[in-house]
């Protein structure tokens, strides 16, 4: 645009014909300009369709992966074999590894990818369900949640540079999710007022490293039980 209006004001045509033939170049050039430079910023808009389903397939794969380490990591800790989990996702070890180099990166993405799934549950249980039901039921997700991420908590203090972000994240998802619960089941009268977020968080995934045969049962009772503490002195008591 700045070239074209320099040609204009750097002229003093007053031949119609003269002013055509000397502004026409410019206007060209101008759309030139402007073709190439909209075609670099809708570039990604613009993929390929071959682009857009090879970025398609590798997101299926990562989703596949995640899924799988999941599920290997609940049944048998985060030093599960890696070759089992690709096993599980269908993809083979050099896809596996391409998108998590170490197994402390593949870690992180499940612990992130789970965090995400039980902050986002807080919203739909306070749609669907009374503010206090919505309180228990996303409480007793998130000691589910705790309780079944076994060695999970000594990888994260192992102080490998891929967890360093992890505590931060973790407050920045459940914190609010929590408190948003909480507020609403205060203001139902349900709840005591004097209860903090990141104090409840603290407390459950303490009660949730428990270990035994009987420790996911051990925990869901627990839970209930400070959940009946949080109702303490209320009158809906």
């Amino acid at each position: 645009m700045r070239l074209f209006t320099r040609a204009l004001h750097g002229k003093r045509i007053n031949d119609p014909f003269l002013h055509m033939r000397n502004v026409v170049p410019f206007i060209k050039r101008f759309e030139e300009v402007w073709a190439m430079t909209s075609s670099e910023q809708g570039k990604e808009a613009a993929a390929p369709p071959a682009s857009r389903a090879l970025r398609a397939d590798a997101q299926r794969n990562e989703d596949a992966v995640l899924d799988a380490a999941k599920q290997v990591f609940a049944e048998s800790g985060v030093d599960a074999p890696v070759r089992e989990i690709a096993r599980r996702a269908g993809v083979g070890l050099g896809t596996l590894y391409r998108r998590f180099p170490k197994r402390a990166d593949l870690i992180a993405a499940v612990f992130r990818r789970e965090l995400d799934s039980c902050a986002a549950a807080a919203a739909s249980l306070a749609i669907h369900h009374l503010p206090l039901d919505a309180l228990r039921l996303w409480l007793e997700r998130y000691s589910d949640f705790m309780t079944t991420k076994k060695g999970l908590s000594a990888a994260l203090h192992s102080g490998d540079p891929a967890f360093e972000t992890l505590p931060g994240y973790f407050r920045a998802k459940l914190e609010p999710a929590l408190s948003g619960l909480l507020d609403a089941a205060v203001s139902s009268g349900q709840v005591r007022g004097d209860i903090i977020a990141y104090d409840l968080l603290r407390a459950i995934g303490n009660l949730s490293m428990v270990t035994g045969d009987d420790g996911r049962a051990h925990a869901a009772r627990m839970v209930a039980l400070l959940i009946d503490g949080l109702r303490h002195g209320t009158a809906d008591r």
